[in-house]
């Protein structure tokens, strides 16, 4: 397992909207995505404009691949026109060893003259979303939950930190400040659970990264950078790594995948235990993070693996299919 460092890798080039959605090719967007193309972007008209089908081809006709979240570190690989091809060193991906690839529109980035790691700490948003605001107090950018920013000064009620757009500040109240050389302080399978919880009910969005939306591993993957651990970005590599877990151990946090042909296909989706024999999971377009009981449902049948990301003493064993894991 990794721990959840800030900005490992120095690039000069950060993601410059709150939300940068990662494309397949440079001609996978359509029209209708153009409020997730533009600079700013407008993510909640993007999201309302969408209806059920146009949501349902970002994954049918791949063309999403994933999404960096405000000032997130990228490296450019190419540039074609207005689009630049990158990688994303914060999610790892068997696509590529240095990071996850795609590509955003250019004017989505920008060439910053400073490194993050010359900020010994960085501000990481707590909140479902919180604005960016300028000297004057007027809102600039509302932000997703786990967006990370530099930090120059720390006030009674406000952060000064430094971004793609200049100097600006938050609220202390909706951020956590942590130091660059320890990364996130790690936390436990319980407080992975409960770094989601309020999200239940948010909608689905395919390669959604952000508090906007999350698609499956989404979830996953920030529930993890929440309490301290990068993980990867997609469930068939999570799959792959952290700690093998015996179904008859399952504890909140652990993470559970599901395959096709009653667990013995293709794997298709990951979703965190809860305890008591409940998951909370980004289903499905069309439907919203929910707490379900699995006993009874397709995924009962389907679950093909189960792996711990989080840090404790438990010795696993071998076991039977058992919903019945004890809460931390």
């Amino acid at each position: 397992m990794t721990k959840q460092m800030f900005d490992q890798k120095v690039t000069n080039w950060v993601t410059a909207v709150q939300v940068a959605t990662v494309w397949t090719t440079p001609d996978s967007a359509r029209k209708i995505d153009s409020p997730g193309l533009t600079a700013p972007t407008d993510i909640d008209q993007w999201v309302e404009l969408l209806d059920y089908h146009s949501k349902l081809e970002l994954c049918n006709k791949n063309l999403v691949q994933t999404q960096v979240l405000y000032g997130e570190s990228v490296e450019l690989i190419n540039k074609e026109g207005d689009w630049a091809k990158v990688i994303i060193p914060s999610q790892p991906s068997y696509k590529d060893e240095r990071g996850y690839p795609g590509w955003i529109p250019i004017y989505q980035l920008a060439e910053v003259g400073y490194s993050t790691n010359n900020y010994p700490i960085q501000a990481m948003v707590i909140k479902d979303k919180a604005w960016l605001k300028n000297e004057n107090g007027k809102p600039t950018i509302k932000l997703s939950y786990l967006s990370i920013i530099p930090v120059i000064s720390i006030m009674d009620k406000l952060v000064k930190i430094q971004t793609p757009h200049g100097l600006q500040y938050i609220a202390r109240e909706d951020v956590e400040l942590n130091n660059i050389s320890e990364g996130c302080k790690q936390g436990t399978g319980r407080s992975i659970v409960k770094a989601v919880e309020d999200f239940v009910g948010l909608a689905y969005f395919w390669g959604g990264m952000s508090s906007f939306g999350y698609d499956c591993s989404g979830l996953a993957y920030a529930a993890h950078k929440a309490n301290g651990y990068q993980i990867a970005r997609d469930a068939g590599d999570q799959a792959k790594s952290g700690k093998v877990v015996a179904y008859n151990h399952l504890q909140p946090g652990d993470l559970l995948f599901f395959a096709y042909e009653e667990g013995k296909g293709k794997l298709h989706h990951v979703g965190i235990y809860y305890g008591d024999g409940k998951m909370i999971h980004s289903p499905q377009t069309g439907k919203g993070v929910e707490i379900i009981e699995l006993k009874h449902t397709v995924y009962e049948k389907e679950l093909c693996a189960a792996r711990r990301y989080w840090l404790t003493n438990e010795v696993n064993s071998d076991g039977r299919k058992n919903f019945g894991g004890q809460p931390t």
